[in-house]
């Protein structure tokens, strides 16, 4: 126990010393992979080390190599950062060490999972009897989440693809704005469907419901799922869900949204509209460690028939201590699962109603600050209409805008990356992180200012 106190003593101090370091420290990482190499030792040691001494190893040869991802300043990637309550839920996650699979086994896990499913429903809007599983991100929840709606569209056409494959099965089309995430179509990959066939999107990538609703007449009585999506990567714009559900379930399709950063408008008074219609769905993937704000890795696969999940993923072990309620890993792809649901909890808890409202319309606030400040830059223009979190700038020719982006890296004081859209470079910023404050905006566009000027 005492080289365990100790090791943990010295993560401790490692991890405020870090913490506390981001309020003034340049974003990008200064090392490069083969100094980090270097620094930790490519020779395995022939005899065992100080726990301790491993701690500081690691912190050491690593802190030069670390992005700022938690810190305000960072716009690369929507990743969000880690409220408080849920990195100190996360450290007990690691120490309690839970594989969070059964009810039997981990009651208090399952109680957890539970509660906060519940919470996310009503946060979020959507029907409170659906399953809410807690997988590694949106990818998985997407594949999670279409795994059902395949077999349940499969099933409609007589096909049962737990105990008859896919193969020599019916063909299933998948139907997808063509501005969805990438995501999408790797889960879509993972699940045997192949290639989605795209559906015109508007300017803002929003999917046209007068082509959803052609691209559904013309595929007749083929089984069909229909992918809508909360939150354009670029744009943040949503699809116009009270038309194109209706569309599909004329069509009897299964509806999915993906909506990694979006769903959570839903959570806000000011915001919610944005999601009208989106409920009606069939099911729903987003992403705790973004806009909720707690560590990786928290994915959510939302179903709203919980039997149509856990034909998908559910399984049976004679070892296995199943509830007749039901078990966590009926609704996931994972065997062994980290307890994700404890810190997702704490957020809850810690933010309540009126906080994860908070945080989604300071998120907001925030990316219309970028808009406006970069509007006013010479030779700048703002490409989207900012509706939520992401806003998408050029600088003129596609040369110039990349030179922005590269003086910017540079120069260190944000992290913005770089993007292509609608045929043209772009500057793309993700506002997702709780503790972005309004000097951190002041001093990101005063770095975007002077990287134009350059």
């Amino acid at each position: 126990m005492d080289a365990r106190e100790e090791a943990l003593r010295r993560a401790y101090g490692h991890a405020t010393r870090w913490l506390s370091s981001l309020d003034d420290r340049p974003v990008p990482a200064r090392a490069p992979v083969d100094e980090i190499v270097r620094a930790l030792g490519t020779a395995l040691p022939d005899g065992p080390s100080s726990p301790a001494d491993v701690v500081d190893l690691l912190a050491t040869a690593c802190e030069p190599g670390l992005t700022a991802f938690p810190g305000g300043r960072f716009y690369g990637f929507v990743i969000g950062g880690t409220e408080p309550a849920a990195l100190a839920a996360d450290w007990l996650v690691s120490a309690w060490d839970r594989n969070c699979v059964m009810r039997a086994v981990s009651p208090a896990y399952a109680a957890v999972e539970d509660v906060a499913g519940s919470w996310l429903l009503d946060l979020l809007g959507l029907p409170g009897d659906s399953a809410v599983g807690f997988t590694t991100g949106a990818t998985m929840a997407n594949f999670t989440c279409l795994a059902a709606g395949r077999d349940a569209v499969l099933r409609r056409a007589g096909r049962d693809v737990a105990r008859d494959g896919l193969a020599g099965g019916p063909a299933v089309r998948v139907l997808v704005g063509e501005d969805r995430h990438i995501t999408v179509d790797l889960a879509l990959r993972y699940l045997g469907l192949g290639r989605p066939e795209p559906v015109a999107s508007d300017g803002e990538g929003r999917i046209v419901p007068e082509a959803l609703r052609s691209a559904l007449a013309a595929g007749g009585r083929i089984p069909t799922i229909v992918v809508l999506q909360a939150g354009d990567i670029h744009t943040g714009a949503f699809d116009p869900f009270v038309e194109t559900v209706r569309a599909a379930r004329a069509a009897d399709a299964w509806v999915h949204v993906d909506g990694a950063f979006g769903l959570w408008a839903a959570a806000s008074p000011r915001y919610a509209h944005l999601t009208a219609g989106c409920a009606d769905a069939d099911s729903w993937a987003t992403d705790a460690h973004k806009t909720l704000n707690v560590p990786y890795d928290c994915g959510l696969a939302i179903v709203r028939d919980p039997s149509t999940v856990r034909a998908s993923m559910g399984l049976q072990g004679d070892y296995l201590i199943q509830d007749e309620y039901g078990d966590p890993i009926d609704k996931v792809p994972e065997l062994s699962r980290r307890g994700r649901a404890f810190t997702v909890w704490a957020a809850l808890r810690s933010l309540g109603r009126s906080g994860v409202a908070d945080l989604v319309e300071r998120l907001c606030r925030h990316a219309r600050a970028f808009g406006t400040g970069i509007a006013g830059i010479d030779g700048a223009s703002v490409l989207n209409d900012v509706v939520f979190t992401q806003v998408c700038a050029g600088f003129g020719s596609d040369e110039r805008t990349d030179g922005v982006l590269a003086r910017l890296l540079a120069d260190g004081t944000v992290w913005i990356s770089g993007s292509s859209w609608r045929g043209r470079r772009v500057m793309r910023i993700s506002v997702s992180n709780w503790s972005t404050t309004d000097e951190d905006v002041t001093r990101a566009l005063g770095a975007i200012r002077r990287a134009s000027a350059g």
